[in-house]
């Protein structure tokens, strides 16, 4: 079994987190991530965080550990998590798109069941793992 996990995790963007904090956690992301080799995307909108993480599990549990206590957020739900085989990211130490949740569109053939996956997934309602992982893949090579 392989020893990469990962990790998906919503929450609540507070109003008092700006876009240049937005920018601070990207720029804290791609000084820290590449040492504790932790790959993975960040979506958010006006609302709403929505994070993938995958690396060695214990390094994206501590990182969960202290992303539960950022004020900037509230309300952390942890989806899921569990192993992969491989990365889904593997360049990424954090991609990341800001996405209006109020005019989500989508640029690939999605049923309407993925569609409400994915909007299910931004809001932190559970998600089939599956689905869940397929969604954020699928939207990533749209967007990127």
């Amino acid at each position: 079994m392989s020893d990469l996990s990962f990790l998906i995790y919503s929450s609540l963007r507070n109003n008092s987190c700006s876009d240049q904090e937005i920018k601070n956690i990207l720029s804290s992301c791609e000084k820290n991530n590449p040492s504790l080799d932790i790959t993975g995307v960040l979506v958010h909108s006006n609302n709403y965080f929505l994070q993938f993480l995958e690396g060695n599990e214990n390094e994206i549990m501590g990182l969960f550990n202290n992303i539960k206590k950022d004020p900037r957020h509230s309300k952390v739900l942890l989806l899921n998590k569990g192993k992969i085989e491989k990365r889904m990211f593997p360049s990424w130490h954090m991609g990341y798109k800001d996405v209006d949740n109020e005019e989500m569109s989508f640029l690939t053939s999605s049923s309407d069941e993925e569609k409400d996956a994915f909007n299910n997934l931004l809001k932190g309602n559970h998600v089939e793992d599956n689905k869940a992982l397929k969604m954020l893949a699928r939207f990533y090579r749209t967007v990127k």
